[in-house]
């Protein structure tokens, strides 16, 4: 049995700090469960740079806010550490290796995607991300469907976005109504989940322990919330006024920074509203391109919210923001990037203080609990609508089901759910087989 350590470690620099967040931004796989379990080990059993009630105090706060949660943590912790200055540094290191990975990939994609090879691995690739996406609804509908009202809200949220094409802002706004009423008449079915609650675990003296008063930058004042507030407005203005000579751009910033604030429940719960707005109101992708970044977005390092570098990429070259496709396909990843993840280090910078100024009185509200659970509908929407893409590609929204069906791709997508959801297989490896199973088909066919 191993020795529980007696002491702190060694004050940790920026320098120390700045080597782990880079690290942890080129091998953050396994989507927002898996980051959050890898800076656990790393960051609370480990290194011991906080403590394990600090870590979930954090985190739970995180998970109440729109946007990626495991970015926001690492965030979270960097600041409390470093301040300011540790904070953009993890944040940027945290999704900088996506964003170049991605658009790399983007490039290749418009320059060889029609090529029969790459065909058919995306062919593969496709029904894997209706797997995928419908794995994703049911596992967040395990948690946040917890009794018949919440259940009806979900079913309700389903029938809304695709029987009557309501936008998801005004579905998210309805939950979170909804929510707030049904906390004050039946409190015990908008009861929250409690994040991810306490821990006795004890692995030794921490930088950041229990007891640790905290740091003088991360105390609480109205002062430097209202600056904090003002630096975040003018930021945001200046980047639109340089990007604002340039429709498509112009566009992209003012859609990147609303759905920044819509991601409550995750990366999947954004998915709709950027298909609804990149795909049927811009146009600046297809809706088969957007299963394809989906899919490398799985299999890339960093938060899955970075498909938006995928669809912002893709945006600027079909748009042609600029002459040069390149340029153009990075100038609509870098836009996109920005202002999708911007609001996170304001999350974190603005509400930090307040958080550790209440420790151990955070609670999840009703009205969370209502849109928790009308996400879950909006992105079973989601899996029907990729499905469709899927299984009838030369469907049109006029003749629904026309064209040749796919049945390879159905029973694809069933093994892989099966792989996901029975044998709890990895999704990098089921969209690897998928897609080797799509390749395979391809050349025999």
């Amino acid at each position: 049995m191993d020795t529980v350590p007696q002491s702190a470690p060694a004050p940790v620099t920026l320098g120390e700090a700045f080597k782990y967040w880079l690290k942890l931004g080129f091998i953050s796989f396994g989507g927002p469960a898996g980051q959050i379990a890898m800076m656990h080990q790393e960051l609370v059993e480990k290194r011991r740079w906080i403590s394990e009630h600090r870590y979930l105090h954090a985190l739970n706060y995180c998970m109440l806010l729109p946007g990626p949660e495991a970015i926001q943590l690492a965030i979270y912790i960097a600041w409390l550490m470093h301040g300011v200055r540790g904070a953009l540094v993890a944040g940027v290191l945290f999704f900088l290796p996506a964003f170049g990975m991605l658009s790399l990939l983007a490039g290749v994609y418009l320059s060889y995607g029609d090529v029969p090879l790459v065909q058919g691995i995306f062919y593969g690739i496709k029904p894997a991300v209706v797997a995928v996406v419908l794995f994703a609804a049911w596992r967040i509908g395990l948690r946040a469907l917890k009794n018949e009202v919440l259940w009806g809200m979900a079913a309700l949220s389903f029938v809304g976005i695709f029987f009557f094409h309501i936008g998801f802002p005004w579905i998210v706004l309805s939950a979170g109504i909804l929510g707030a009423i049904g906390g004050k008449v039946a409190p015990a079915k908008f009861k929250g989940g409690g994040g991810h609650g306490a821990s006795t675990k004890v692995y030794g003296p921490a930088l950041i322990d229990d007891d640790t008063p905290t740091p003088a930058h991360a105390k609480f004042s109205w002062g430097k919330l209202a600056l904090k507030l003002v630096v975040f407005v003018l930021v945001w203005l200046v980047a639109m006024f340089v990007i604002g000579g340039q429709e498509t751009l112009g566009h992209m910033g003012a859609f990147f920074t609303k759905a920044a604030f819509l991601t409550i429940g995750g990366a999947y719960a954004v998915l709709p509203y950027v298909y609804q707005g990149g795909v049927e109101h811009f146009g600046w992708l297809s809706g088969s391109q957007m299963m394809d970044g989906l899919a490398l977005g799985e299999t890339t390092p960093g938060p899955l919210i970075m498909v938006v570098t995928w669809v912002g990429y893709l945006g600027g070259v079909s748009k042609e923001v600029l002459g040069n496709p390149i340029a153009a396909g990075l100038a609509g990843a870098a836009v996109a990037t920005f202002f999708t993840l911007m609001p996170s280090f304001l999350f974190i910078l603005a509400g930090g203080p307040m958080v550790e100024a209440t420790r151990n009185e955070l609670r999840y509200t009703a009205p969370l609990t209502g849109i928790a659970a009308s996400v879950v509908g909006v992105i079973l929407n989601l899996a029907m609508f990729f499905a469709w893409h899927a299984f009838w590609p030369q469907a049109t929204a006029v003749a629904p089901f026309s064209g040749k069906f796919e049945w390879f791709s159905l029973v694809v997508a069933i093994a892989a759910f099966i792989a996901l959801w029975k044998y709890k297989a990895d999704i990098m490896k089921v969209i690897g087989v998928c897609a080797a199973l799509g390749l395979s088909y391809a050349l025999v066919m």
